[in-house]
């Protein structure tokens, strides 16, 4: 079946999707603890304004304010009563921010992110009270117009499967990335190969899948490179990396990536072999302005070494330089029920 992010794909070497939400919202007014996507209802024209920054600055595909929209994360704030409404309110202001910019070919993605629960035996939550959370949030999503799903920053395989069922759900294809944030794997103990292994075994498969979020652009390069011998010919892979790393300044967190940095992150990972790049947690408009300019201007070369990253973009975890050997065993069962439950991590919508 076509689909819109296929068919800009066969016409071009590589697309620019966005950066952060929460980082650009907190400029905004946003207060911590607050929740983003409630913004979709009580103050729509900053949420357009948030979306349009990012198509004026370059980026041919927008994720919608709905990071943490399913119920999970909304009853936190006594909204999940209006999963629906918020979601599908996000992918219509998307669509409104597109046609105001003039721009053609800009691509709305339905932003999913990590439900908050532990799965079982770590915590509460099945597979299917998973899949029914993200189902209820991806048709609201396509009721609003989105074009894809983009499901972000998840960690663990069973909220994988509980994703891709409810974006199965809703009858729109999706994209797929995992947090590689923890010595190399994602918090969970998933490997980049491990993840390649799991995309191509998903029924159906996603569009593009790769890599979100972590601990700055080295580490998700040094994944991303990790995921290569896994991989098929044909895949299409995603790296949205955080800008830097964040650091508590006068009160306030502020991201050590400078635009030249994510500049050098973009053409590395073109030269990866990656089709979609962007940014997460503490990316604004300007980075993407700078990526864009990057990436217009770069002749693809050679899979960058990864000694060549270290040295534009920062140390890596030792997790992450052992893989170099290859792909390291099968993808880790959960581990026996332990007392207490973590929470899951905001992730780009609080970055």
């Amino acid at each position: 079946m076509a689909d819109r992010l296929t068919d800009l794909l066969e016409t071009r070497p590589w697309l620019l999707a966005d950066g952060a939400t929460g980082t650009n919202f907190f400029a905004m007014g946003l207060q911590h603890g607050d929740a983003p996507e409630l913004w979709n209802l009580e103050r729509p024209e900053d949420v357009v304004k948030h979306y349009r920054s990012f198509i004026d600055a370059g980026s041919d595909i927008i994720l919608t304010n709905t990071f943490g929209g399913t119920a999970n994360r909304l009853k936190l704030h006594k909204a999940e009563d209006r999963v629906f409404e918020i979601n599908k309110a996000a992918a219509e202001l998307a669509r409104r921010a597109i046609a105001e910019s003039g721009r053609d070919g800009v691509i709305v993605a339905g932003s999913m992110g990590p439900t908050g629960d532990l799965f079982e035996p770590l915590g509460p939550l099945t597979v299917d009270q998973g899949a029914a959370a993200f189902a209820e949030q991806a048709k609201g999503l396509a009721a609003g117009g989105a074009d894809l799903l983009w499901i972000e920053t998840i960690s663990a395989v069973d909220e994988v499967k509980a994703a891709v069922a409810g974006a199965k759900a809703a009858g729109l294809p999706y994209a797929l990335t995992l947090s590689f944030d923890t010595n190399g794997r994602t918090m969970m103990g998933v490997t980049p190969a491990q993840f390649a292994k799991l995309a191509h075994e998903l029924d159906p498969t996603p569009l593009a899948f790769g890599g979100n979020c972590g601990t700055g652009a080295s580490e998700l390069m040094a994944a991303l490179l990790n995921l290569q011998a896994a991989k098929a010919p044909e895949d299409v892979i995603v790296a949205k990396s955080n800008c830097g790393i964040p650091e508590y300044v006068e009160g306030e967190i502020h991201y050590t990536g400078t635009p030249e940095l994510m500049a050098d992150y973009a053409r590395l990972a073109l030269d990866a072999g990656v089709r979609i790049i962007g940014g997460c947690c503490g990316t604004t408009p300007d980075h993407i302005r700078a990526m864009r300019a990057a990436l217009e201007s770069h002749e693809r070369g050679s899979p960058p070494e990864m000694a060549t990253v270290i040295a534009k973009l920062g140390e890596i975890s030792k997790g992450a330089e052992q893989q170099q050997a290859g792909p390291l065993g099968a993808i880790p069962e959960a581990p026996a029920r332990s007392e207490g439950r973590r929470r899951g991590r905001r992730g780009r919508a609080a970055g």
